[in-house]
């Protein structure tokens, strides 16, 4: 028997569902993969990826070879470069592994020249898996079998469905919704939500003994009763390591942590404006220094997950190189209220890498 080879096969939540009531015996691609469906062959194995929670669900054996059927099983799509699958084990949402848990034993973790650069890897079905990511990726998924593990699943996330329409040599491209634009004021009568996460993480820098430095024209903002400037371990001003037009745009970031003359995060929050502001401030810095390496993160309510997810794909900022999904991570708010320690004597054993764990790709799974 030849070699055995291993293939990504992405499933939403809801397109999962629609496979097993169907029979979990069919499964199926889009009409552009047709190519690469066609070099999967009987005794392959497709690994289950579901999307929005990021985990494994399942292990499938390819039982034909490729096959064109447009008849209905999915309701959003017609998927119709198929093939015939036997189900080798399934775990649910709650016991699927975390993509994550397996970083040190896949190799598309390792040496990433961008925090996120692993997700190009799901951006797309079937792939080929290296063997002995694939190998890592069943046994994982045998073991959750055996001694299942809960854990608990962010519903919103579960009910993800990519929303981006796709246009061929265009990119993605998104609907903008009408809204207000961000007021960025030299000081406001009543902190707003946005003003709150922006003092949270400053304290929360500060308390990790990092150096902080809030946005030039926020300084002025009250939190608490307290200047956003007077906060502890303050910058008065940033280093001059940038070009004159970099340290413009890096000045206006809302949040930079600093350890020295490094910046080791930069956050842009949004709560209600369109996200333009942020994303175009993080896109210019891109544009104007593709080899910067600083960890970008988006800040935003749960709720616009989906989203932020759309509008940094949109095409403007996907021809970026790096693309900006590569290097900008999202950071729901809850994760900062209910994930980080409160007490500063915990918060000061804490390394900026703990946000890796906190953050979520932005790049788009598409199924």
């Amino acid at each position: 028997m030849s070699t055995r080879s291993y293939w990504l096969n992405l499933f939403t939540w809801t397109t999962w569902q629609e496979f097993l009531e169907a029979g979990g015996k069919v499964t199926g691609f889009r009409e552009r993969r047709w190519k690469t469906v066609q070099r999967v062959k009987p005794g392959d194995y497709l690994l289950c990826y579901l999307t929005g929670v990021s985990r494994w669900i399942a292990v499938l054996e390819v039982t034909s070879d490729a096959f064109w059927d447009e008849a209905t099983i999915w309701n959003d799509a017609v998927f119709p470069s198929r093939l015939r699958v036997k189900l080798i084990t399934a775990l649910t949402p709650e016991t699927a592994v975390p993509v994550k848990e397996l970083s040190g034993q896949l190799s598309f973790f390792q040496n990433l020249k961008f925090p996120n650069a692993w997700g190009v890897f799901f951006r797309g079905s079937p792939r080929k898996f290296k063997p002995s990511d694939g190998k890592a990726v069943v046994n994982a998924i045998l073991e959750a079998e055996r001694n299942p593990l809960t854990r608990a699943v962010d519903e919103h996330k579960l009910q993800y469905r990519p929303s981006a329409l796709r246009v061929k040599d265009v990119g993605v491209v998104t609907m903008p919704e009408a809204e207000g634009a961000e007021q960025e004021t030299e000081g406001v009568s009543e902190p707003t939500l946005h003003d709150s996460m922006q003092s949270l993480l400053l304290r929360l820098g500060s308390d990790m003994g990092l150096d902080v430095w809030v946005a030039r024209n926020d300084r002025n903002r009250i939190v608490d009763g307290e200047r956003l400037a007077d906060l502890p371990r303050m910058r008065s001003r940033l280093p001059r390591q940038f070009d004159e037009v970099t340290q413009r745009i890096v000045e206006l970031i809302d949040v930079l942590w600093l350890r020295e003359n490094e910046i080791v995060a930069a956050f842009e929050i949004e709560h209600t404006t369109s996200i333009y502001s942020g994303l175009l401030r993080m896109s210019d810095l891109v544009a104007v220094q593709p080899s910067l390496r600083i960890p970008l993160y988006l800040v935003a309510p749960d709720e616009r997950r989906d989203k932020v997810r759309n509008e940094v794909n949109r095409p403007t900022f996907s021809r970026l190189r790096p693309r900006l999904s590569q290097v900008c991570s999202f950071v729901p708010f809850s994760a900062l209220r209910d994930r980080v320690p409160k007490e500063p004597s915990v918060v000061r054993y804490l390394k900026p890498e703990f946000l890796a764990e906190l953050s979520e790709s932005c790049e788009i799974e598409e199924v």
